[in-house]
């Protein structure tokens, strides 16, 4: 059993400036007004071009990123890897619109397959389509193929070429790549899109994972369906386990537009569909392999319990734990230290830029349930046995 209450193995390499700081951010997240003011008096600070970079550096850019870019994650990729974490670094910039800002972003992720290409403390590289792609454009692949236009296809194409040049760079390097999931309207098309590759690419071992999200009420239909499809092209099928992360807007949409909503019920649903996904690709492991992107200890340490029924090595390569970095380092450093595959997403680049996937981890420690309260408990915890 691994003791995700072990606070000293969970801190061991904070300093006690590191875990002032976390303690700081989070007792901050814990007040949802105090959050909104925050980002409001960001935005405004911006836009007044007031020179407020340095303070969100030192504070909560330094607790949820690595650096700026690939060269100063390189302490933090370090850091991780003394105590046997790996290192997943993704390029963390959004809102991008311009043919030109998508060829930087694919050349910027190719690095970073290059990069991990280089590293065995960085196992996997990552990255979201619509960081190389037009969400209308997807959206129309998605839902109307046939009524795009000339232009819309030869758009559509261009994205297409994009996504196998990073595709080819993880073949090239043997770098295992997550293609992260997007909204269901988008979705189709990279389903379709990934299976083509991991048909090229995981004939040996998974290379190329797609994000399957649980919140989704038809997705354990779908890994049925994909594990079928992968045996008929005795491929290893690789998935990147998450519940899932545009719950408002997906019922939001839903109900706006007048279709029934894919998003589960409630979150008793998704924790159980989760779970019942771990159970079958344990079980079917000779045609899966698995990354359970999770915050949650009861996953968690449900994916050992199983691993361990089936004889599965901790240390087996196909299966790995991945969590945020700056969060849930009680699940993150136990499992490294019980020998378990275990790394980190370690988000990177300009501060102004990475602000809203910032602004996004503030709003989701103060929204999800008990988040904030547990990393607070934990922090203070260890604060206690080190004053003792």
């Amino acid at each position: 059993m691994v003791d995700f209450t072990n606070t000293e193995i969970a801190f061991q390499a904070k300093s006690g400036t590191d875990i002032k700081r976390a303690q700081w951010l989070f007792k901050a997240m814990a007040y949802p007004r105090l959050v909104k003011f925050g980002k409001w008096a960001i935005h405004w600070a911006i836009k007044c071009k007031l020179p407020i970079k340095g303070i969100i550096k030192a504070t909560i850019f330094k607790q949820f990123c690595g650096g700026e870019n690939i060269t100063e994650c390189e302490s933090t990729t370090q850091r991780l890897s003394a105590f046997k974490i790996g290192t997943i670094l993704d390029y963390s910039v959004e809102g991008k619109t311009s043919d030109e800002d998508f060829e930087t972003t694919t050349d910027i992720i190719i690095s970073t397959i290059v990069k991990a290409g280089n590293q065995p403390n960085i196992p996997f590289a990552v990255f979201k389509m619509t960081g190389i792609g037009r969400l209308d454009l997807l959206e129309t692949a998605s839902q109307s193929p046939e009524v795009a236009t000339e232009v819309q296809r030869e758009e559509i194409h261009a994205i297409k070429k994009r996504f196998e040049r990073i595709c080819e760079a993880a073949g090239k390097h043997q770098v295992r790549l997550f293609i992260d999931a997007e909204e269901t309207w988008i979705q189709p098309v990279l389903d379709a899109w990934t299976f083509e590759m991991m048909c090229k690419y995981n004939q040996a071992k998974a290379i190329i994972y797609n994000t399957v999200q649980m919140y989704r009420h038809d997705r354990l239909a779908f890994l049925h369906e994909q594990r079928v499809k992968a045996k008929s092209e005795n491929i290893v099928y690789g998935v990147k386990l998450v519940r899932g992360a545009y719950m408002e807007k997906e019922r939001e949409r839903a109900q706006t537009m007048g279709y029934p909503s894919p998003i589960q019920p409630d979150k008793a649903a998704t924790d159980r569909d989760y779970d019942e996904a771990l159970r079958f690709m344990v079980e079917h492991s000779d045609c899966f392999a698995l990354c359970a992107g999770s915050h949650n200890e009861e996953s968690s340490m449900l994916l050992t319990q199983l691993m361990s029924q089936k004889q599965l090595s901790a240390a087996n390569e196909k299966f790995f734990f991945a969590q945020l970095l700056g969060m849930s380092d009680h699940i993150s450093y136990n499992l490294a230290n019980a020998g378990y595959n275990v790394a980190k997403y370690v988000p990177f680049g300009p501060v102004k830029e990475v602000l809203p996937y910032l602004l996004r981890r503030a709003d989701e420690n103060t929204s999800v349930a008990g988040q904030t309260g547990r990393e607070l408990g934990l922090i203070s915890a260890e604060v206690q046995r080190r004053r003792k």
